[in-house]
């Protein structure tokens, strides 16, 4: 049997990293209804301070993405760690509404390479067999920071001013990076840890399936970014990004207003829904992997996901029962993430997918934007939350839409047999 110690080794490291960057991220989300106390924020401006951060995360898509492909993921990652740490530690020192947007666009500015640069990082070390387990595997950084820090956010604060709170949460990239630079490699003929035999598995396997895409898989860049398939899922991707961070950084205050706690247990109860969505990432993914599937692995989650956010909207619901749809919407719209980053190797060489994921992941997460920001806006507009949450099942739609009539089973689905020496981690 292949030893596998790649599972091992290169997925916790990056799951830990990509969580720290995760709770920078989405942790205002909890301390956001505290601020009020030092400077006032209206809905809107909440909306804004959220979603501000993905106008800078656009900006080092393409740029670290080439870095990671040409120079090395390794290097990129861990200068943008250093980086983004300060940024996070200013945002507990601003001291009015428009520095409080300034740190937030350096953070995202910072944050904003780090994704593509790990798909990269990711693609040197899992073959397309097993790239929807070993991307899913990574990316439950995601639903796991929700689950662990959104308690720890609101425990925080129930103890220490909300400054602290982004002081102390800003700090902990600053000692990963040091476990970053020695635990992982940038392949797998630059890492100490593997063997002889795993190296030898890994380089013909994915040699093998460089030389057998087409020739107009490995196009140029401008060739690959003007791709229709690239375009779909940069379509898929912004619509899709749109719901799911408009429903996350808008869960404390649903949560809040359920429940009326404190602030622990608004961040327990928040992390509720993401257990599940966690467990439904890896099983997607597994399933997605076990059939070569992934057009449905992306769509059906994302239906399941509109259901849950306009019954839990439209309808009047006990409190309970409101908690159980958010669970549902939030593991709707965490599972498609595996299947969906798994696309762009299969349909273009390694020679441009960097600059393909950049643009899609830069494009797309403008709806990181839009999502906080159109929630909070309606929220002013209409008094109530209910609007902006039917938009946003409304974008769901049109992201499940795209994927299922635009992603054509032929491009973009593997084989349903996995061999057996890579089919479980």
């Amino acid at each position: 049997m292949i030893p596998r110690k790649r599972w091992a080794y290169v997925i916790p490291v990056a799951v830990v990293m990509y969580m720290l960057a995760y709770l920078d991220r989405t942790n205002v989300a909890v301390i956001l209804p505290y601020i009020g106390d030092d400077f006032p924020l209206s809905a809107s401006a909440k909306g804004l301070a959220s979603g501000i951060f993905f106008v800078g995360y656009l900006v080092l898509q393409i740029p670290a993405a080439v870095l990671a492909a040409k120079w090395s993921a390794r290097k990129t990652v861990l200068l943008l760690m250093i980086a983004w740490a300060f940024a996070a530690v200013l945002c507990g020192l601003v001291r009015n509404e428009t520095q409080l947007y300034l740190a937030r666009l350096l953070l995202g500015l910072f944050e904003g390479g780090v994704w593509p640069a790990v798909l990269i990082l990711l693609a040197s070390w899992f073959p397309q067999a097993e790239r929807a387990r070993a991307n899913a595997l990574w990316m439950t950084c995601l639903p796991i920071s929700a689950i662990l820090m959104s308690p720890l956010s609101g425990f925080m604060l129930d103890h220490m001013s909300w400054r602290w709170v982004f002081v102390l949460q800003g700090l902990p990239p600053l000692v990963w990076a040091v476990v970053w630079w020695f635990a992982v490699a940038d392949r797998p003929a630059r890492a100490r840890w593997i063997s002889a035999a795993e190296r030898e598995h890994l380089e013909t396997i994915l040699k093998a399936e460089e030389d057998a895409k087409p020739a107009f898989a490995k196009q140029g860049y401008r060739q690959a970014l003007a791709d229709r398939r690239v375009l779909l899922l940069v379509g898929v991707y912004f619509f899709w990004i749109t719901g799911f961070y408009g429903f996350s950084l808008w869960l404390p205050s649903v949560v809040k207003t359920m429940t009326g706690g404190s602030a622990t247990a608004v961040g327990f109860l928040s992390a509720v829904p993401y257990v599940l969505a966690l467990g439904g990432m890896v099983a997607c993914a597994y399933w997605s992997d076990r059939t070569g599937n992934r057009r449905l692995a992306v769509t059906v989650p994302l239906l399941v996901a509109i259901a849950g956010l306009l019954l839990g909207n439209l309808v009047h619901w006990p409190a309970a029962v409101q908690l159980v749809l958010l669970c549902v919407v939030a593991t709707g719209v965490y599972m498609p993430y595996g299947p969906f980053w798994a696309i762009p190797g299969r349909v273009l060489g390694i020679e441009v997918v960097a600059v393909a994921m950049g643009l899609i992941n830069a494009l797309g997460n403008l709806g990181g934007f839009a999502g906080p920001y159109l929630v909070g806006w309606l929220t002013d507009v209409t008094g109530t939350a209910t609007t902006g949450f039917a938009v946003l099942a409304a974008f769901l739609a049109v992201a499940a839409g795209l994927a299922f009539f635009g992603l054509k089973p032929a491009t973009v689905e593997g084989s349903a047999h996995v061999p057996a020496a890579t089919r479980h981690p």
